[in-house]
C-alpha cells in the first residue's frame, strides 16, 4: 500500500495559488542547487505523479516541451507514472497517464491502495482540499517562500482543522524552508 504525499510551494501566510510568479528565487543569483537536490529525491520515491486537471494541462502544455532542462523535472515528469482526476478529459495527450473520472477521494483511495511507494500531488488545489477533508494525506512538504502575499487561495481552506506532527525542516540558501509533518 502507498502513502498519499501533498509537495506545495506556500508563502508565509499560506498562499499556495501560483500567480504572478511569487515561487520564483527571491534572488536570481542564489545557488538553488540543495533545494534541487531534494526535489530530486522527493521524485525517486514517487511511484504516481497525481494532480487535478488544470494542473495536468498547465503542465503538459510546459514540460515536455523544455529543451535541455537540467534540472530533471521533465524527465521524471515524462517517465512517472501520472494520474489525473477529471471528469471532463478524454484523451490525456502524455504518455504514462491514466485518468481518474470517478469520485476524486474513492478514485485517489484506490489509487493509493493498489500502488506501493508515494502518490505525489502537488498544485491542483481543490483536489488537496478534498483530500485532505477525507483525512487521506499521509504526509505534507511544504516549501515555504519567505513572501507574504494577503490574499490568494490557501492549501488548508477555513475552518479546516487538521492535527499533524512535524518531523522535520530544513532552510535552503535561497531562504526557502522546507516544512514536514504527517498526520498526527
Amino acid at each position: 500500500m502507498g502513502r498519499l504525499v501533498v509537495t506545495q510551494n506556500t508563502t508565509l501566510d499560506g498562499v499556495v495559488e501560483a500567480t504572478g510568479g511569487w515561487f520564483a528565487p527571491q534572488d536570481d543569483g542564489v545557488d538553488a542547487s540543495d533545494q534541487l537536490d531534494v526535489v530530486r529525491r522527493h521524485m525517486t520515491g514517487q511511484s504516481v505523479f497525481l494532480v487535478g486537471r488544470r494542473t495536468f494541462e498547465d503542465m503538459r502544455g510546459f514540460w515536455p516541451h523544455r529543451t535541455g532542462d537540467t534540472t530533471g523535472i521533465s524527465a521524471h515528469l515524462d517517465a512517472v507514472d501520472k494520474a489525473v482526476v477529471s471528469r471532463t478529459l478524454t484523451d490525456p495527450g502524455w504518455a504514462n497517464t491514466t485518468v481518474l473520472a470517478g469520485d476524486p477521494v474513492d478514485e485517489v483511495r484506490r489509487l493509493v491502495a493498489d500502488r506501493d511507494g508515494e502518490v505525489g500531488v502537488t498544485g491542483s488545489i481543490t483536489l488537496c482540499s478534498a483530500l485532505i477533508a477525507a483525512g487521506l494525506v499521509d504526509e505534507y512538504r511544504l516549501f515555504v517562500f519567505p513572501r507574504v502575499l494577503g490574499s490568494g487561495r490557501r492549501l488548508f481552506p477555513e475552518g479546516t482543522d487538521v492535527r499533524l506532527a512535524a518531523t522535520g525542516s530544513r532552510t535552503f540558501r535561497s531562504g526557502v524552508t522546507l516544512l514536514t509533518y504527517r498526520r498526527a
